[in-house]
């Protein structure tokens, strides 16, 4: 069973995330919390696998919650909630280790498979809201070109073909098609990137190519 917290301080968002959850048969919602405050209290409390979470809260913000929840032992998986209108906490989440993010209005079927996805140990990275993550920041990542490129470097060239196929969005099995290679080796690739790059998850990868300009 997937042990899930809901952290949002809008009581019908809360209702409304948890009457989805507790459609799978494999997901439980352990608890719900309104603030950043009550959530690092609630992870402490229930330790839970996932936990969703505004970005934008009253007392403590989802970033500073993430970065709090983080520096306890084991810590969940934290994936942020978010609406995406220019919201300025969005790349401070992302540095903070956030495994992904989700709209507030994602379907249900696609909430409830990014929980799954999320508790098996993978970032959850979709394709369309990735690029209105990166897009809405590109301004202020341009000045970090020359860093992300020198970062990048570290990678052989078919690591890099990896990497990019990443901050598209691709999963491992379309990489894999694409790039014309097994799964496995796929799946190699993309740990040993992390590795050398010193990142958390697919989701700072495709931050990385794009600060570099190759997303």
């Amino acid at each position: 069973m997937i042990r899930v917290l809901i952290v949002d301080d809008e009581a019908l968002v809360r209702s409304g995330l948890r009457m989805i959850l507790e459609v799978a048969d494999d997901i439980e919602v352990v608890a719900e919390a309104e603030t950043g405050v009550e959530a690092v209290a609630a992870v402490a409390r229930h330790w839970p696998q996932v936990v969703l979470m505004d970005v934008r809260m009253p007392r403590m913000d989802g970033v500073t919650a993430l970065r709090e929840i983080n520096r306890l032992p084991n810590p969940p998986k934290v994936v942020m909630l978010t609406t995406f209108d220019r919201d300025e906490y969005v790349y401070g989440a992302l540095r903070a280790k956030a495994v992904g993010f989700l709209l507030k209005d994602t379907a249900p079927r696609d909430l409830i498979a990014a929980v799954r996805t999320v508790a098996e140990g993978s970032a959850m990275l979709s394709p369309a809201v990735t690029k209105r993550m990166l897009d809405a920041f590109a301004g202020q990542q341009a000045s970090d070109i020359r860093v992300a490129r020198e970062r990048l470097a570290v990678l052989t060239d078919r690591e890099r073909h990896v990497v990019r196929a990443v901050a598209r969005g691709l999963s491992n099995g379309e990489i894999a098609r694409e790039l014309a290679m097994s799964e496995t080796t796929v799946k190699s690739h993309v740990s040993r990137s992390l590795t050398k790059l010193g990142l958390a998850n697919r989701v700072q990868i495709a931050l990385l190519v794009r600060d570099a300009g190759e997303g």
